[in-house]
């Protein structure tokens, strides 16, 4: 079961920041500065008004306004999120969030422009922001797999390096010219815990010290770790509890339950919606929307999650998040 745009938190600023505070404050407003909690600490502040503007001479009316009783300090609800001095009304924030975590494959920037009136660089930066609250790590989420359960772990090259990559190496030794094939495309490392969750990184080359901090950074090693034959993981899967593989070039894709086709249909609805969808995206955000993708994917239908629970569960993960314009260009290579 699913909400329709219709829904007043889409079209209705005050029932917009209502629902946000709902889904970030359930036990009461909760000062961003200082922590503070409850009635006691925390009061609202109504009739307060904005600075005086030519479309509101007497000042816009500040709705949702709080004062903390500790730190003295005045905040709302969208204060330290990604959504904070932003001047796109919260209704259509609530509806881009929703729009993009409940779309499989992504929505372009141009769609999204086009439903809720906004320019087209206004979209773009707003699902910017939405992929930021979207990443996760062992800080937010904890690292993947434990005793008993398996661990599948790929990886995969998708487009073009915006700058060609030549190896250390062959600088040294007076070659500094450029091979085609997988080296001058972008890699992406994958882990995928078998019926949970998964997590994805670009890299700037995927070779085994590379591979080996993704997977001891992310994945429990009392795991079983499930790959194909690449050498890349042949050292590093000695220091988990087990660690098998299937011989992809031999055609072999599963062997009773060891394959890595968990992690094959991953990259096959990434891919899907990069080229489909995005059709080009930058390398420097390229870790941004495989945050979108991972996000959707850890909360898909078949783990009981619909497209409002998962809504709900992003406007939880918005705080602490903030982008500014600058910092979307910035890369961020694992």
């Amino acid at each position: 079961m699913s909400i329709a745009l219709t829904d007043p938190i889409f079209t209705d600023e005050d029932a917009a920041r209502e629902h946000l505070e709902a889904q970030r404050w359930p036990d009461g407003a909760v000062c961003p500065h200082c922590g503070c909690v409850g009635e006691d600490h925390v009061t609202p502040i109504k009739g307060a008004r904005a600075r005086p503007s030519k479309a509101h001479p007497e000042g816009k009316e500040r709705k949702g306004l709080y004062q903390c009783n500790g730190c003295r300090k005045q905040f709302t609800v969208t204060v330290k999120t990604v959504f904070e001095r932003s001047k796109v009304p919260l209704n259509k924030w609530l509806a881009a969030t929703y729009l993009l975590a409940s779309s499989k494959k992504g929505m372009s920037a141009h769609q999204l422009h086009r439903m809720l009136g906004v320019t087209y660089k206004t979209a773009w930066f707003m699902f910017h922001r939405i992929r930021e609250a979207m990443k996760e790590d062992n800080s937010t989420s904890g690292p993947l797999g434990g005793e008993g359960k398996i661990v599948e772990a790929d990886e995969t090259y998708i487009g073009k390096r915006d700058v060609p990559y030549v190896s250390p190496r062959r600088i040294k030794e007076g070659r500094p010219f450029l091979k085609s094939g997988g080296n001058q495309k972008r890699p992406v490392v994958s882990l995928v815990e078998r019926g949970g969750r998964v997590r994805s990184f670009h890299v700037r080359i995927a070779n085994k010290a590379q591979v080996r901090d993704i997977l001891v950074r992310n994945a429990d090693r009392k795991s079983r770790l499930f790959t194909d034959e690449s050498r890349l993981y042949t050292t590093t899967g000695q220091e988990y509890a087990d660690h098998k593989t299937v011989n992809h070039s031999a055609k072999e894709y599963a062997r009773g339950e060891v394959h890595t086709n968990t992690i094959e249909n991953v990259f096959s609805v990434f891919k899907r919606g990069m080229t489909g969808v995005y059709q080009h995206c930058g390398e420097a955000h390229l870790h941004r929307y495989l945050s979108e993708f991972d996000f959707r994917y850890n909360r898909r239908q078949a783990l009981g999650v619909n497209d409002e629970d998962r809504h709900n569960q992003l406007l939880k993960a918005v705080a602490g998040k903030r982008l500014t314009y600058r910092r979307t260009g910035e890369a961020a290579l694992a």
